[in-house]
């Protein structure tokens, strides 16, 4: 149970992080790189969303990164998942057909939403 607590406490410190600084104002986190370049990555508004979730305002969440909230219960999913299976001491061995059909389907998803998000008619994707 040590991976999974300490994992869970370390987001939940970012979490907390987020809902008591608000990275809505310029600054307040740094700068981003990709920002800095001009584009606006898959990650980007990432931070926004998480204050915008401790707020419980799921629409200004969705505004700020569409992709990281539509993701999110995925992530929830496989974490909890992971807990219990450490609580329960059963071991998972990730199927590597699995992996590669995931990772067949995120890494386009996220070339396509970078992509759509910094071309004129997607600024509604835009942080």
């Amino acid at each position: 149970m040590a991976a999974p607590l300490t994992s869970y406490a370390v987001l939940g410190a970012g979490v907390l992080a987020l809902a008591l600084r608000d990275p809505h104002r310029a600054g307040s986190w740094g700068l981003c790189p990709s920002r800095a370049l001009g584009f606006w990555c898959p990650a980007c508004g990432s931070l926004r969303a998480v204050n915008d979730l401790t707020h419980l305002d799921l629409g200004a969440a969705a505004s700020s990164n569409l992709l990281f909230v539509a993701l999110l219960p995925v992530a929830v999913f496989l974490l909890a998942r992971w807990g219990l299976d450490s609580w329960r001491g059963v071991r998972r061995t990730a199927d590597p057909r699995v992996v590669s059909a995931a990772l067949w389907l995120l890494v386009p998803l996220m070339i396509a939403f970078t992509v759509v998000r910094n071309l004129p008619g997607g600024h509604w994707l835009a942080p």
